[in-house]
């Protein structure tokens, strides 16, 4: 990770570690870079955003950089992260940005990079970003004259990619109950077209963006409302989004909580009693609930860990063939369909396996025991050292002892806050939080908290 780019792009409060003339640079750094060896015509650059307030600054932001540059802007206006990743891939174009800060609150915002194949931008192309934002490549020249690039209103592709949603669903909704949770964000409207054209009785809530109210006490975040909403008007299955929809959780006809490794659980068996799962395995992240492996292992489905990010989970999809991985968090990778979690593909895809096995979804999950959970954050003032303490180490390891097979420790950096993350999954939330509390005790013996 860089300087100003993390594991998911350019993310920071609007205005203050993320600026308009940082979005400018961003913009003429790249329409440069992809005109320096274009062959034929313009650079073509899609730009998707989300409800902030702040994404229409940042978009003529970037607009302003991009045709200054000599690139043609298309512009989806808000939609999803998913969807400019298909625009991108299936109608040539050179680039795609989403203006996101997906799950944050309103006043943050962030640039994400999509290259053209619709997938995560390459690391080197950021490296050089990142020097040109630092003044380390000189100034760039501007486009003149007819080479100016232009900007065109570009609805139609996100049109299209709502029609490619509804042709990935091979059963009829007719008679089932649905709730939406559209967290004020992207899917407000897209999400209740697709299952309304597929024939859901579809139930809305967090669908009026402000501006102010993306991600706010909704959305699957916070999803409580959502389980209200299921049990409240006895609905089938609820669906709850992040701001940019490219993650999505569940809620079962009960009102429970249905989390992503819920879900990698559900469709990794559905996609392997078909034999439809490649090699066998499930990717997942280091982050994934012991509960999890478990009822994998019982399944006989085989599975990967990678470090935290759908990026790092595509990358070993893409590397080794495989085509199902994701996130408890909600970003799930169905790598036939997209080259991102897609948060209605997700929820199409639930819906396929419940239709198709003709069971609820509470059924579906019962064999996945979630372990109990407790992660807390603690400041230091040296991550790398912290981690590397010889007495921390062996505080670590003493834990992963003292559960054997019952449970797991992970101490892991915060890719983005100077902050050291303790985990612990184990039988109970009292031997969570007791073992978790050791650690951080350590850590804070040895001087490296602040």
């Amino acid at each position: 990770m860089g300087k100003y780019f993390g594991t998911d792009g350019f993310r920071g409060e609007a205005n203050v570690n993320l600026t308009v003339e940082h979005a400018f640079k961003v913009g003429r750094f790249l329409g440069w870079f992809y005109g320096k060896n274009h062959k034929g015509d313009k650079v073509k650059i899609v730009i998707g955003k989300d409800t902030r307030r702040s994404s229409y600054m940042f978009e003529y932001s970037l607009v302003a950089g991009l045709t200054a540059s000599g690139a043609d802007v298309y512009l989806l206006h808000v939609t999803t992260t998913p969807s400019v990743s298909y625009v991108v891939r299936t109608e040539d174009f050179d680039c795609g940005i989403m203006i996101s800060a997906s799950h944050n609150p309103f006043y943050d915002n962030g640039i994400k990079l999509i290259n053209d194949k619709g997938e995560k931008m390459r690391e080197d192309v950021i490296d050089e970003i990142e020097k040109y934002l630092d003044g380390e490549i000189d100034e760039l020249p501007f486009a003149t004259k007819e080479n100016i690039g232009c900007t065109i209103d570009y609805t139609a592709g996100r049109n299209r990619y709502m029609g490619y949603l509804i042709s990935l669903a091979i059963y009829s909704f007719k008679g089932m109950r649905v709730g939406i949770d559209a967290a004020n964000g992207s899917a407000w409207n897209l999400a209740k077209n697709v299952f309304d054209a597929l024939g859901a009785k579809t139930y809305v809530i967090n669908a009026q963006p402000n501006g102010i109210n993306i991600n706010e006490n909704c959305g699957s975040t916070h999803i409580e409302g959502l389980c209200e909403l299921v049990k409240r008007e006895h609905l089938d299955i609820g669906f709850a989004f992040d701001g940019d929809a490219d993650r999505c959780l569940c809620v079962d006809e009960k009102g429970n909580i249905v989390t992503g490794d819920h879900i990698l659980y559900i469709y990794g068996a559905y996609m392997k009693e078909r034999g439809k799962l490649s090699d066998n395995t499930v990717v997942t992240t280091v982050m994934s609930n012991f509960g999890l492996y478990k009822a994998f292992e019982v399944a006989g489905i085989c599975y990967e860990k990678t470090d935290v990010g759908d990026k790092y989970v595509y990358e070993c999809m893409s590397n080794h063939g495989y085509r199902l991985g994701g996130e408890q968090s909600g970003h799930i990778i169905f790598s036939k369909y997209a080259t991102t979690g897609d948060g209605i593909i997700t929820a199409l895809k639930m819906m396929e396996v419940m239709l198709a096995k003709k069971k609820t979804l509470s059924e579906l999950k019962s064999p996945v025991a979630i372990f109990p959970q407790v992660l807390k954050n603690i400041k230091v003032t040296d991550k790398t050292m912290a981690q590397n303490d010889t007495d921390v180490k062996a505080a670590v390891e003493k834990v992963a002892e003292a559960l054997g097979n019952d449970g797991r420790i992970l101490v892991r950096e915060s890719g983005t806050e100077p902050v050291v993350r303790v985990m612990v999954e184990a039988g109970s939330q009292e031997l969570c939080v007791k073992y978790v509390d050791e650690v951080i005790e350590v850590i804070k013996s040895k001087g490296y908290a602040i």
